[in-house]
């Protein structure tokens, strides 16, 4: 009896192990390629689907995402590695694009094709599919008309076409699943938030540094000075530190400033300031650095027609500005006075973000260099900013280098050390400013980027008065602007401290000389595309209007040339 129960269960289990093999050679592979249109016109490459037991896999193993159809179960896996960690998402089916049937067919690949139409975010997708295929699925996750579907042309907004040209059966494949049990699930927007952030580099310059008044900071020892550490100067209102530039940003298609700034105790709009100052590859070249480190008198003069003093304004013989990337306008206390002026209805923001490009700003070429914030303030408290450098990877030019980049600083008169006794930017009430620089290489795309904005006065200064700009280059008006802003009530709710006027008016309301409370001020693009190697003068005139009282009216301009040297 023992031997025939035993020859019954062995005939069991291998009849069984029949059955496991028959279903695994039941279980088929299908390969489906896709052609790809433009506008009508085949273009290069394809997308390519397989389908392998109830399970479509969209992706390469090699790809960031990787994305798979579960027909069995009706919901799509999409996945992402960040670090050593695998994030999933799950959709349903339910949840997916409700397709809407439109009345005409087509014949691809020899099946009649059923035509649906998905509207998702302001975008047309047309589908053709047939369910008579021996094989389910879709070249695109969000867009399966039902489980038994088989797509065959999809067409985006009219002008995107992919179009089925081949479905086979392929032997040997063995599908990439990089998940499992301990794969983190998330939710969408964690998923998407995980996606776009993995998509770029950030730097993290500054976080969380207090940029105040700080007549007891102490100066650091220059042979002290080492990457990676924030020194502060100019009595704190200074942050600066050294950056190693890295291949992120080397190889970067694009590269944005992100600054978020909030009040530690100051109560007012402020002039900011993020720039750049160049390692020094020689000991004959004077920076800011050298200021900062060893006082005013490191800085070269600029006198104006009645010998007023301004030091370091411009670029001269062993002398280079700083290149200012961002110039930025602290809110009127943004986050420590939100609950000290509750207003019913005004939900003051929590802090300000300001980016910007600031690519062709960026000295890439360099190993080294020193990136600053200031805030021109007096107060204890001061603001808290933090600073990050977003490095964006090349796309269609992967692996071919940028061409070399030509930054020179022209002119600064934003007094960065303010604190330290730098003069404001007054000259151009009785004078202009003058820069004689030298352009020695072939440049492509010269360009002046020109950030400019008024000053001082109260009601009749320049920073409620529009004046007119002007740049001359050897003589001749390249470019003229009166630079005003009258968007200023947009940003109303980030600045909770400003005040009130009986005309219902705030003061962060008030139009102004090209800048708002807690905005941006970008720079003006003025091509220079004819101006060859040679020795150039450029000029800058400010219809700088008289001083209102005890407040002086000055300009904060800035000029750098940027382009690219030719090969």
């Amino acid at each position: 009896m023992i031997y025939k129960y035993m020859i019954n269960f062995f005939n069991t289990i291998l009849l069984l192990f029949s059955l496991v093999i028959v279903a695994q050679t039941k279980s088929e592979v299908y390969k489906i390629t896709y052609d790809k249109f433009e506008n009508g016109k085949k273009t290069d490459g394809n997308t390519t689907i397989y389908v392998y037991n109830q399970m479509v896999f969209l992706s390469k193993p090699t790809d960031k995402i990787q994305q798979y159809i579960d027909l069995k179960n009706n919901y799509n896996v999409s996945t992402i590695k960040n670090g050593n960690t695998v994030f999933k998402k799950i959709t349903p089916f339910d949840s997916l694009p409700v397709p809407k049937k439109e009345n005409d067919t087509r014949i691809i690949l020899g099946y009649k094709c059923d035509h649906v139409s998905f509207s998702y975010f302001s975008n047309r997708i047309d589908i053709w599919f047939t369910e008579n295929a021996a094989v389910k699925g879709t070249p695109n996750s969000n867009y399966l008309p039902n489980k038994n579907a088989l797509v065959l042309e999809m067409v985006y907004n009219g002008n995107q076409t992919l179009t089925a040209n081949s479905i086979t059966k392929v032997k040997n494949y063995e599908p990439f699943i990089n998940y499992d049990d301990k794969t983190a699930v998330v939710d969408k927007s964690e998923f998407e938030e995980i996606l776009i952030n993995s998509r770029y580099t950030k730097l993290l310059i500054f976080e969380n540094e207090n940029i105040n008044f700080d007549p007891k900071s102490t100066i650091p020892n220059e042979k002290d000075l080492i990457a990676d550490k924030v020194y502060h100067f100019s009595k704190g209102s200074v942050v600066l530190k050294k950056i190693k530039i890295t291949p992120e940003l080397k190889n970067s298609s694009a590269i944005f400033a992100k600054l978020t700034c909030k009040s530690n105790g100051d109560a007012y709009d402020r002039t900011g300031s993020v720039f750049i100052i160049p390692a020094k590859n020689n000991g004959d070249t004077t920076t800011l650095l050298d200021a900062y480190l060893h006082g005013l008198d490191k800085l070269p003069i600029y006198s104006d027609n009645q010998k007023n003093k301004y030091q370091g304004i411009i670029k001269e013989k062993g002398y280079l500005p700083a290149i200012e990337i961002l110039r930025f306008f602290t809110p009127f206390g943004v986050n420590y006075f939100n609950d000290k002026r509750k207003i019913n209805n005004y939900n003051w923001a929590k802090e300000v973000v300001y980016k910007e490009e600031v690519t062709s700003l960026i000295p890439v070429d360099e190993d080294e260099i020193w990136i600053g914030a200031f805030i021109g303030n007096y107060d204890a408290g001061g603001h808290t900013i933090s600073l990050e450098l977003d490095a964006y990877p090349l796309m269609n030019n992967e692996g071919k280098p940028n061409k070399k980049k030509y930054i020179t600083p022209l002119f600064s008169t934003v007094n960065t050390m303010e604190m330290s006794g730098q003069n404001y930017g007054g000259l151009f009430a009785n004078d202009t400013l003058k820069v004689n620089f030298e352009i020695k290489e072939d440049i492509q795309n010269l360009q002046l980027l020109y950030t400019t904005t008024g000053h001082g006065g109260w009601e009749n200064g320049d920073e409620f008065v529009p004046r007119m700009n002007k740049i001359f280059v050897d003589g001749q008006e390249v470019f003229k602007i009166i630079p005003w802003r009258t968007d200023c009530a947009t940003y109303r709710l980030s600045n909770p401290a400003s005040g009130n006027f009986s005309d219902g008016l705030s003061s962060s309301d008030l139009s102004r000389s090209n800048w708002c409370p807690g905005t941006l001020t970008p720079p003006y693009i003025i091509p220079l595309t004819k101006l060859s190697k040679g020795n150039h003068t450029i000029e800058v005139v400010i219809e700088q209007g008289p001083n209102e009282g005890p407040s002086t009216n000055h300009w904060n301009v800035s000029g750098v040339l940027v382009g690219q040297l030719r090969n």
